[in-house]
This record gives structure tokens, C-alpha cells and sequence, in this order.
């Protein structure tokens, strides 16, 4: 095999030991290329994970460059022909790896995504089909999100996610948690944009390298991903998912989908969806106040309003340079 797989570290010694535990359990990981690029932590792991493990290669930036960033140094060392961009919060198993790789070098698919797991058992969203005008990043939204989910599905619209699947299916972007890309894909598309510190990069670089070749999910293989421990510990938020809109974790996932939106589908579409984020304000503070006046437990807190305001504020502030669509570093931290 000619595998490289990276994986990003920031302040995460032992979820990263832990990921890198279960990938040497299997024999087929001696041939693998493991790289672990460390955003700067400023702490003993590297001391702690190259004592444990020996055989990867360490890469140090100098500053918290984010995902995009610290994964493209990593794929400019890589020596590869193909690159497994792994998060540090997963279980992998190196059988598993092995068999996506060698199904992915012998297919005609330009990358490819295993099906992703909770620790206990159940499935995460591995998979997604591009939406018009990334309209589902509506969703989130706490009262106008509720209401066009149920226009959707009276007008029967597909989900733009694989909830989950034990098959082979074809995909529009994978989740970047467990995404296998061919280096000579990368060749063609190029790197992941360095706008972006953290989310919707993967779906963005999907994007392109979709222009290149079809991508594919390999459901009967399965990866446990603990997901979002190691953002959550980065932004001191809680929960999982991207529906959270209200402290620097949400205002992170904010301004990245609007980011993604403005390159992928256009200034048009990042106009659209910020007016209904503006609508949403007076939408959100009415219902809070109803909210106070009924008997039902309260849904939503005059906090969660008031950060969601500064948050669309933040977004607000960065039109201007979004709209533009040159070199920007969009980091919250």
C-alpha cells in the first residue's frame, strides 16, 4: 500500500493516543504513512505520542491553523499515492482502512468515506448530497428552521443527508471526519481552501473534486467517530451536531457555511440565506416572549437570542469581505 493518512491535533493528547491505539492493533498499519500535524498545542504531546508510537511523523505548525491548513501541510509531506484525512476522535480500525483504500485505487471513484458510528453504535451522517443554494444550513434556524423542514417535506424533498447505509452509494461530499481522496485527485483539484479554519471545508473541497470524479461511501465499512469532543474542548462548548447557534463554537459553524455558501453557490445564495438569518432576529425575540407567557418549559433562553444576534452580527460585519471572495482567514479563536 501507498496510504498516508493525517491527522490533526490541537490539545488532544489522548484522544489522539486513543486513535492511534486502535489503528496499530492491526498489522495492515505498518504499511500505512501516519502523520499527526499539531496546530501549535503547546503542551508535551508530542513528546507523549512519538514516545507511544514511534513510527509517525510529527509536524509542528507554528500558530492554530486550523483544519484546512494544518491538513494541506500534511498532504504536501505526504508521500502516498492515495490521503486519509482521520480526526483525532475516531476509533479507526486498520482493517478497515486497508479495504476502503484498496476498493478505492481499484474503482473509478475519485474519493470515498466509510460509514461513521457513535460509541454506541448508532449511525452519523457520513454522506450528504449538495443542496440548491446550501438551503438546508437554513435548518438550524430555531423558529423559521422548524418551519421550512415541514415545507420541505410536504413538498417532499429529499433529505440532503445518508442517514446511514450498509451498501455502496455514490454522494455529493463526505464527511471530513473519515475522507479517502486519491493524490491524484488532489493534483486536480487542489488543496483544501485555507479560508477556512474550521467547518464546511471538506464540503467545500468535495466541491471541487467532484469536478474530477465521483465519490462514493463504503457503508459496510465502519469507523466509531466521538463526535465534535475535540471542538468542544477547543471552543469550551457542549453538544454535537451543527445545530448550536449561540456561543464562539456556533458563531464558528455561522460564518464558515456562509463562507462555503458565497464560493460554492455564489453571491446570490449567500444573500438569500443571510436575510433569512436577519429575519430570524425578530422572529427569535417574539418567541421568546410568547414562550414566557404560556406554560410550556421555555425552548429557548434570552441568552441563546441575544448571542444568536452577535453572532449574525459577526457575519454581518464580514459581508463585505465575503462578498469579495479574496484570501481571508475566517477564524473565530
Amino acid at each position: 500500500m501507498s496510504l498516508s493518512i493525517i491527522i490533526v491535533n490541537y490539545k488532544s493528547t489522548r484522544l489522539v493516543l486513543d486513535c492511534l491505539e486502535h489503528l496499530y492493533r492491526g498489522a495492515e498499519a505498518r504499511e500505512f504513512e501516519v502523520l499527526v500535524v499539531d496546530n501549535a498545542s503547546g503542551d508535551d504531546g508530542r513528546q507523549v505520542i512519538t514516545s507511544a508510537f514511534p513510527r509517525i511523523s510529527w509536524i509542528g505548525m507554528s500558530y492554530n491553523s486550523g483544519f484546512a491548513r494544518a491538513n494541506n501541510e500534511g498532504i504536501r509531506q505526504a508521500t502516498g499515492d492515495a490521503i486519509l484525512l482521520l480526526n483525532g476522535d475516531t476509533l479507526p480500525d486498520a482493517t478497515v482502512i486497508e479495504t476502503c483504500y484498496r476498493r478505492l485505487m481499484a474503482s473509478p471513484y475519485a474519493a470515498a468515506g466509510v460509514q461513521l458510528l457513535n460509541a454506541d453504535g448508532t449511525h452519523q451522517i457520513s454522506g450528504n448530497y449538495f443542496m440548491k443554494g446550501g438551503l438546508n444550513y437554513l435548518l438550524p434556524l430555531p423558529y423559521l428552521g422548524p418551519l421550512i423542514k415541514r415545507a420541505g417535506e410536504w413538498f417532499r424533498v429529499e433529505a440532503p443527508h445518508v442517514a446511514d447505509t450498509d451498501a455502496l452509494i455514490e454522494v455529493d461530499w463526505i464527511n471530513g471526519a473519515f475522507l479517502m481522496v486519491r493524490r491524484s485527485t488532489i493534483d486536480q483539484a487542489g488543496l483544501l481552501d485555507e479560508d477556512f479554519f474550521l467547518y464546511a471545508e471538506e464540503a467545500e473541497w468535495c466541491s471541487r473534486i467532484r469536478k474530477t470524479g465521483r465519490l462514493c461511501l463504503y457503508g459496510d465499512l465502519k469507523v466509531v467517530h466521538l463526535q465534535g469532543e475535540t471542538a468542544n474542548q477547543t471552543f469550551g462548548s457542549d453538544g454535537k451536531g451543527y445545530y448550536n447557534l449561540y456561543d464562539r463554537k456556533g458563531l464558528q459553524i455561522m460564518l464558515s457555511n456562509f463562507v462555503r455558501i458565497r464560493k460554492q453557490f455564489g453571491a446570490g445564495w449567500f444573500l438569500v440565506q443571510l436575510f433569512f438569518y436577519l429575519v430570524e432576529i425578530p422572529v427569535f425575540f417574539c418567541g421568546v416572549i410568547l414562550s414566557r407567557l404560556g406554560k410550556r418549559p421555555y425552548r429557548y433562553s434570552w441568552t441563546q437570542c441575544r448571542n444568536y444576534c452577535k453572532n449574525v452580527g459577526v457575519v454581518v460585519s464580514k459581508t463585505p469581505v465575503i462578498l469579495r471572495n479574496k484570501p481571508y482567514f475566517y477564524k473565530v479563536l
